[in-house]
């Protein structure tokens, strides 16, 4: 399971009993109505690992399933992060990538987000739950979802075998910055395939590296070329690898931002990294967000949604900044 970290907004509840917490949310859905504060104090107020106990205790002890039972009282988004926290971490991650390419249209920026923020273990967990769950592999319905490069870049992602060592290879990493030059900047059209074995594979310590000395050579941030030189998801893809490089809590802290300018709300991504981040590292992405937006993240949950799925949702940022 993916570990909880200690920079998360969420911990564990004091004096938990999961049993007391069954009876509760039993109570909170018996009968006409649902007590929907009810529901948010205990599941929006325990850790990962104590709601995973309420899940096991409820079935134990009450003989019905839980999720069921919050599917069929629940409704809209506040279900939505409802039954988020209550899936176990990767499971959760699994079920947002099958959701990503369920159907007609695929969501692109959620199989992005996932496969390029994630650590190796964490995406290895993701392929066995994947082909647990659903007797298929992750890889089989990336090919058979997407094209092209943006397609190489996803599989590659998640194989999950990106270099794990703090190496710095100077002259491989020079190496490296003429590569991508050369493949992009340099020439007419671009050579993709380059862009992907090195930014797809190498270590973190070694592509700040990379990133460095590609500043030295070609003028301009690597993020820049990017955004020249490709265009549409492979742009995207390969933009958000770069930035989980440099900074995984501004990366977060931009897509929370991207979720929520503007007109409308990109609700699933909202839901997504405030479910999935919250005890992990909400604390970081808040900093950042306030640092990259001037406001903090909690202001702009307030303003953008509503009801109970904005109480949750706060509770999960944690606080004002």
């Amino acid at each position: 399971m993916a570990k909880a970290g200690n920079r998360g907004t969420i911990k564990a509840a004091l004096g938990f009993s999961a049993e007391e917490d069954a009876q509760k949310l039993r109570k909170a859905m018996k009968g006409l109505g649902t007590d929907e504060d009810a529901i948010i104090d205990i599941v929006a107020k325990r850790s990962i690992s104590q709601r995973q106990q309420i899940l096991i205790t409820y079935k134990s002890t009450i003989g019905r399933d839980l999720i069921s039972d919050l599917k069929s009282e629940l409704s809209g988004n506040f279900e939505k992060v409802i039954i988020g926290l209550m899936t176990s971490i990767t499971l959760y991650d699994v079920q947002e990538l099958k959701r990503a390419m369920k159907g007609a249209g695929t969501d692109e920026g959620c199989l992005i987000e996932i496969l390029a923020s994630r650590s190796n273990e964490e995406i290895q967990r993701i392929n066995e739950t994947y082909h647990r769950q659903y007797g298929t592999t992750l890889e089989k319905d990336i090919v058979s979802d997407t094209s092209s490069v943006f397609r190489r870049v996803l599989v590659s992602l998640a194989t999950g075998n990106r270099d794990q060592g703090n190496y710095v290879d100077e002259g491989l990493a020079q190496q490296d910055a003429k590569c991508l030059y050369e493949a992009g900047e340099k020439k007419w059209g671009t050579n993709e395939g380059q862009f992907l074995t090195i930014l797809c594979s190498r270590n973190k310590n070694h592509l700040l590296k990379v990133f460095d000395e590609y500043r030295r050579i070609a003028k301009k941030d690597i993020t820049e070329s990017i955004k020249s030189e490709m265009s549409g998801d492979l742009e995207d893809a390969l933009l958000a690898v770069v930035k989980c490089i440099r900074n995984k809590h501004a990366y977060f802290a931009e897509r929370l931002y991207g979720s929520m300018k503007g007109l409308g709300t990109d609700d699933d991504t909202l839901i997504r990294v405030m479910v999935s981040r919250c005890e992990i590292d909400m604390l970081d992405i808040r900093h950042e967000f306030k640092r990259m937006y001037g406001k903090s993240l909690y202001s702009f949950i307030q303003g953008d949604t509503s009801g109970d799925y904005r109480k949750v949702l706060l509770l999960l940022c944690g606080g004002e900044d």
